[in-house]
């Protein structure tokens, strides 16, 4: 929990009510609200001594019912004296309007107090408040640093809240300032360095990798999966009279090289999120125990970094079934937990999953609620591979309308995208080791010399699109 926002809302909550306030910290001891300041109320700065200070006053008549706001005081309860004055003080607000309240970043408390605690999770500032305090931030920011240029407008102000969003208060601050300073300038286009600072925080094991998205029109074909992410284009900040729950996600299947990992990126994109990679290679441990913890470590993490599009790739390589006789259950347990993340998940997360073998696909994943929907990408069509080239030889500064495309596109029947990407790569190495420019020859003597993975793997591949067949719906 943020202690600041925490305790600003505690104060709010507390004079709504008509409650005083007190607050104590091992550093300042017991302070009491006095309008909008703290102002020392008991110096001892000891748990134990605080806690009897805090019974007689409970004792005291003609006295306003209290809100005792105890900040880090769960690590104080380990000692055997400190955990029975506090469960008898506990006892003795029974039935009145006096509270404690402790406000710890962890919730760890002893099970002998669980029955008279609840546990409130979050006390972080919601996106309008963290627009206000990157607001805050910027003018700081330019007062200590008067060369700085900051071009954001109230749009990009909102968005860089949302990446913002699960931070506290002060990391908000210190974000803003890292970034601006690093760059002397601040505009929409650090969104990104944005991203990258918060995973810092949060995802200190590494196993997230932060990636940029793409635009629509890198990625040739998938109309259809284009024209559902249109449908659902700002469902993650929808406030319209009747907003409705956010898309959980899709699984890409399909053959290889054929875009599927940059359908993820354009994704995000589209749906207006970061991106971060799952390596499900990542969480593994040789350790009893550790994967599962590793596990829920980093859903925890993803929760709090939400928003976000998490792209999993190669899914059936990390999730697949294994016989419990080979790891002792591990990755039963872990496709466990992870399936029912993806079911029960709270926070806006949309999970883009890649697939290539469907036979290596756990059923689980298969079932509706896992995923929205289930696109099937299979080799591009004529029209597509002349899309392909074009993306790739203009990426590379060449003109496509210098190339005979017509001629181009016959030879890559049965090439996948990066297959027909590869042979414009090893096409353009061997014009410069010539000295030449590129032209359509070396392009078509490179495919001559290829064994596209549609003729290596012919047998996989007509099983993969009969199974798709009418099971899935076309990218």
């Amino acid at each position: 929990m943020d202690e600041e926002f925490g305790f600003r809302e505690l104060h709010t909550i507390a004079r709504q009510l008509g409650l005083d306030l007190y607050r104590w910290s091992l550093t300042r001891g017991l302070e009491i609200q006095v309008g909008m300041e703290l102002v020392p109320y008991e110096e001892s700065r000891e748990p134990a001594k605080m806690i009897v200070r805090i019974m007689e006053l409970l004792d005291a008549a003609k006295r306003l019912s209290g809100l005792f706001v105890l900040v880090d005081f769960d690590r104080h309860l380990e000692d055997n004296l400190v955990l029975r004055l506090f469960k008898d003080a506990v006892s003795r607000v029974r039935g009145c309007r006096d509270t404690f309240i402790i406000l710890a970043h962890e919730y760890e408390l002893p099970v002998s107090l669980e029955p008279d605690t609840a546990c409130i999770c979050g006390g972080y500032p919601a996106e309008d408040e963290l627009a206000g305090v990157v607001r805050e931030a910027l003018t700081e920011l330019a007062r200590i640093q008067p060369g700085i240029s900051v071009k954001l407008s109230p749009d990009d102000v909102k968005s860089f809240a949302r990446a913002l969003r699960g931070l506290t208060v002060q990391q908000v601050r210190n974000v803003v300032n890292q970034c601006g300073l690093s760059a002397n300038h601040l505009t929409i286009a650090d969104l990104g360095s944005i991203e990258s600072a918060k995973k810092k925080i949060f995802d200190r094991e590494g196993l997230l990798e932060f990636h940029l998205s793409e635009a629509r029109e890198n990625i040739a074909g998938f109309d259809h999966l284009k024209t559902w992410l249109s449908e659902r284009r700002g469902s993650f900040v929808s406030t319209g009279a009747f907003p409705l729950p956010p898309p959980k996600g899709v699984l890409l299947l399909g053959v290889q090289g054929c875009g599927k990992s940059l359908a993820a990126k354009v994704i995000a994109r589209e749906l207006e999120l970061p991106l971060y990679r799952l390596d499900v290679a990542r969480l593994y441990s040789k350790y009893i125990g550790e994967t599962e913890q590793n596990l829920r470590r980093l859903l925890s993490v993803v929760d709090r970094l939400s928003p976000l599009c998490l792209w999993v790739d190669e899914i059936e390589k990390g999730f697949a079934a294994s016989h419990t006789e080979v790891d002792g259950g591990v990755s039963q347990r872990v496709l466990g937990t992870f399936l029912t993340w993806m079911q029960e998940r709270k926070s806006s997360c949309f999970l883009a999953a890649t697939a290539n073998a469907v036979a290596s696909l756990p059923p689980e994943f298969l079932r509706k609620g896992r995923f929205d929907e289930t696109f099937f990408v299979d080799l591009p069509t004529p029209e597509l591979r002349e899309q392909v080239y074009r993306i790739h030889l203009g990426r590379r500064g060449l003109a496509p309308g210098q190339f005979d495309l017509a001629r181009l596109v016959e030879d890559a029947d049965g090439f996948s995208g990066a297959e027909i990407e590869q042979a414009i790569i090893s096409a353009l190495y061997r014009a410069g080791a010539r000295s030449e420019p590129l032209t359509t020859d070396h392009v078509r003597d490179q495919l001559r010399h290829t064994r596209p993975l549609s003729v290596v793997k012919a047998e996989e591949i007509a099983e993969l699109r009969e199974w798709a067949a009418g099971r899935t719906i076309p990218a």
